[in-house]
């Protein structure tokens, strides 16, 4: 088994996580989940995680004084289980700045645009009102700044003309998914560092987000 632990952050139905379990049993990941952790005890990434046995950890925020607390609360549990990585994976809530340094270069996160275009909620509305002609999703190091980080990888997608922000939504998924293993792999097996102003593969500086490929692999662009 992989000695590269990864820790999952998720406050919703945990698609992403699968996509990983998926990915793990399959072997076209080597790492190992060493838990999953969620602000939401009864989501669904925490109900998958137990069904597959994985060590599972749900902080609500109702129950700290402070979303620092919260943070601190949710992050001492992670740390605790040694990760390499910490991937949010569909987790809403902001985290404070104390908890990113705690894992400064070590924590990703996966966004429904080609950022740096469309930072936060409702991404997929978004792009149908402002008209744009591609959609995709963006896997980026996590700072202090929403949805900011140094861009590692993206996917792409062409908006059709009858999409409506569900359709997008759900036509997208299956390329998140893809994107998030390909590159967790890289970063599993060392091929890629994340630096707090920018992303290096194979020792160089990116000059632009790596692009996946219909056979879902990462090249640059």
């Amino acid at each position: 088994m992989s000695g590269f632990r990864i820790a999952v952050l998720a406050s919703g139905r945990g698609s992403n996580l699968q996509a990983l379990i998926d990915a793990i049993g399959a072997g076209r990941l080597d790492a190992r989940i060493a838990g999953v952790f969620s602000d939401k005890p009864d989501s669904g990434a925490i109900a998958l995680a137990r069904q597959h046995g994985l060590p599972a950890v749900a902080r609500s925020p109702r129950d700290h004084a402070s979303r620092a607390a919260h943070d601190e609360a949710l992050f001492s549990e992670i740390e605790g289980v040694q990760p390499d990585l910490i991937v949010c994976a569909g987790y809403m809530r902001i985290i404070g700045e104390a908890a990113l340094r705690r894992f400064e270069e070590r924590m990703i996160n996966i966004h429904p645009s080609l950022l740096p275009k469309y930072p936060g909620l409702d991404t997929h509305a978004r792009v149908l009102a402002a008209g744009d002609p591609e959609h995709g999703a963006s896997v980026h190091a996590v700072i202090p700044a929403l949805d900011a980080g140094p861009l590692l990888a993206q996917t792409r997608l062409s908006v059709a003309a009858g999409d409506d922000a569900q359709s997008l939504s759900r036509r997208l998924l299956p390329r998140e998914h893809a994107l998030l293993v390909a590159s967790v792999d890289l970063l599993a097996r060392g091929r890629v560092r994340l630096r707090s102003d920018h992303v290096e593969l194979d020792g160089r500086r990116l000059a632009a987000p790596l692009q996946l490929r219909d056979d879902n692999r990462l090249e640059e662009a």
